[in-house]
């Protein structure tokens, strides 16, 4: 006789209407997503969702809070950061991180509008990640794989954060059909994560500058 097999516990769900509505919101944008349609994918009534969350608002920020929290532990490893391996390593993931969350930074103005708990917790989002991009740029240094002026290195930060921001913004526009799909997510991130780098090839040490290239190089080609 074969031992019983314990069934899994059902998905709460709650867990549930955040997976798919993030999956919605991901795929269609959040304006183009109605409490009704997320309903109707789960198979659920408006009822029983708005039973665990009143309103779309509530789902919106209980996303935002698992992607702040998820940001929060990735952006410590900024001060781990010693070479240009290191730092593609650690842009790679904070990309892959807005990837898994795009529907923020795709709608962000709008958001920002309508929503004034992401107002002010973006504000800190921003904050962060330039304190993270500045931890980057004191390793190199202090590694000596790069040498940038103090002076320089508050406005190379803000810029390589205004990058990572809207950089899924940019790739929208470029071809709003196929941009924000799936299948585009490698070659997005790519594009992404070497634009934020090529901000420090003036600064870099010749060496590490060639290993940046050829980082980018061997991953294009994969």
């Amino acid at each position: 006789m074969s031992p019983r097999v314990p069934k899994k516990a059902p998905r709460r769900t709650a867990e549930r209407i955040l997976e798919v509505t993030l999956e919605l919101f991901n795929r269609f944008g959040e304006p183009n997503v109605s409490t009704t349609l997320i309903s109707a994918e789960l198979n659920i009534s408006p009822g029983n969702l708005y039973y665990h969350y009143p309103a779309k608002d509530e789902l919106i920020n209980s996303l935002f809070d698992r992607y702040e929290a998820a940001l929060t532990e990735l952006l410590r490893a900024a001060d781990n950061v010693r070479n240009v391996e290191d730092a593609w390593l650690f842009f790679h993931m904070l990309f892959e991180l807005i990837w898994q969350y795009r529907f923020l930074y795709r709608d962000l103005n709008d958001l920002l509008s309508k929503n004034r708990r992401l107002e002010t917790h973006f504000q800190f989002v921003l904050k962060n990640k330039q304190l993270a991009v500045k931890a980057v740029l004191d390793g190199l240094s202090r590694a000596q794989a790069m040498r940038i002026d103090a002076r320089e290195a508050e406005p190379v930060a803000t810029s390589m954060v205004v990058v990572l921001t809207y950089w899924l913004s940019y790739e929208y526009v470029r071809d709003p059909r196929k941009a924000l799909e799936p299948e585009s997510a490698g070659a997005a991130l790519l594009r992404g994560a070497r634009h934020v780098l090529s901000l420090l090839m003036p600064y870099l040490d010749p060496g590490q500058r060639e290993h940046l290239l050829m980082l980018a190089d061997s991953y294009q080609r994969d």
